[in-house]
């Protein structure tokens, strides 16, 4: 995978600013709304489906070909760290396709969310483009901004640990705390998945890598 790049310290600087005042039961994700960059999505893109199975067929969902997609497919998070000892539940799915886990030792959140892109000014026929929009809009910050900084990772697709579904992700480092943003829209659809991870230890980019390891990108035609 791409290595996220380093934000900009004037964009980041609404964020860890606050951030570094408050403790990790604080998190980064609690300075961004709670119900992410949408309105409340419908309830049948709310709730994350159990993890795929390990035999479960990889194959790639880049920018140009989500563009394939027909717009009634039906796209969400597989969550692997439900039975994962290593991760607790630090906020369950609240209803507006966003929850949250924590790792064991306390020193990392991920917050995951799915929904419907209805408030992010997204670029039809671009997903790479309304990817940056997504984290535009948690950074309270222009997509033009954005997109210079931003580049482009991976998540993984159907299956834990095997990429492919392009996305677009920024990261920052203050002192000891880390975090990463990684966002995929999916214009064809409507639709649009991302993650947050809020280190108190410059470990951000490493749970990113546990995260595509366990997680993935589920789409059903």
């Amino acid at each position: 995978m791409t290595r996220p790049s380093r934000i900009p310290r004037f964009l980041a600087v609404t964020t860890l600013a606050a951030v570094t005042v408050v403790s990790l039961s604080g998190c980064l994700y609690s300075q961004i709304p709670e119900a992410g960059p949408s309105s409340a999505p419908s309830s049948e893109s709310g709730s994350p489906s159990e993890a795929p199975s390990e035999g479960a067929q990889g194959s790639t969902l880049t920018f140009e070909e989500g563009l394939d997609l027909a717009s009634d497919t039906y796209i969400e998070w597989g969550d692997g760290f439900l039975a994962d000892e290593r991760w607790e539940t630090v906020s369950p799915d609240d209803g507006n396709g966003g929850w949250t886990y924590g790792t064991a030792d306390g020193t990392c959140t991920v917050r995951f969310w799915q929904g419907h892109l209805t408030d992010v000014p997204i670029v039809e026929g671009d997903d790479s483009a309304s990817s940056d929009a997504i984290l535009g809009v948690l950074l309270e910050t222009p997509t033009a901004d954005i997109t210079p900084v931003a580049t482009t990772g991976e998540f993984s697709y159907m299956a834990g640990g095997s990429g492919g579904v392009e996305m677009r992700q920024v990261s920052a480092v203050e002192g000891s705390r880390s975090w990463l943003m990684a966002a995929r829209a999916f214009t064809q659809t409507g639709v649009g998945l991302y993650t947050i991870v809020d280190c108190t230890a410059n470990d951000a980019e490493k749970i990113m890598g546990d995260v595509n390891e366990a997680n993935a990108v589920v789409v059903t035609p």
